[in-house]
């Protein structure tokens, strides 16, 4: 964080949002999903528009968001934040109760990063 904060040359910036289907809870120590989705419609997509939301204090919160359109079947059940399109470095994973997407169907997640000054 501390090269994408100063703006050192190569630091990419954590646009990507990847999706997965492992359900090993999250810990610090994640450095990748479990088992992340690329197939399905489903596979790592960047946010071109990335935003920013009050949270606590003015515009702390990144906001990242992606319509996929899903081509298969699949029970989605993690989320992660990189800053690549494949590999790359993860910001943080979340797992969640499943989420069955079926041939069709929308899916539209939104990831949520708060920054705050640490102590």
């Amino acid at each position: 964080m501390a090269s994408l904060a100063g703006g050192i040359a190569g630091t990419a910036a954590f646009t990507y949002i990847a999706l997965g289907v492992g359900t090993t809870a999250a810990t610090s120590d994640d450095t990748t999903l479990e088992s992340e989705i690329v197939d399905s419609g489903l596979a790592r997509a960047q946010d071109a528009t990335p935003t920013r939301t009050t949270t606590t204090v003015t515009n702390d919160t990144l906001v990242l968001e992606n319509t996929f359109t899903v081509s298969g079947t699949k029970s989605v059940t993690e989320l992660g934040v990189f800053n690549a399109a494949s590999t790359g470095t993860m910001l943080w994973r979340d797992v969640f109760t499943a989420i069955p997407l079926t041939s069709g169907a929308t899916f539209l997640p939104y990831a949520k990063t708060q920054f705050k000054a640490g102590a």
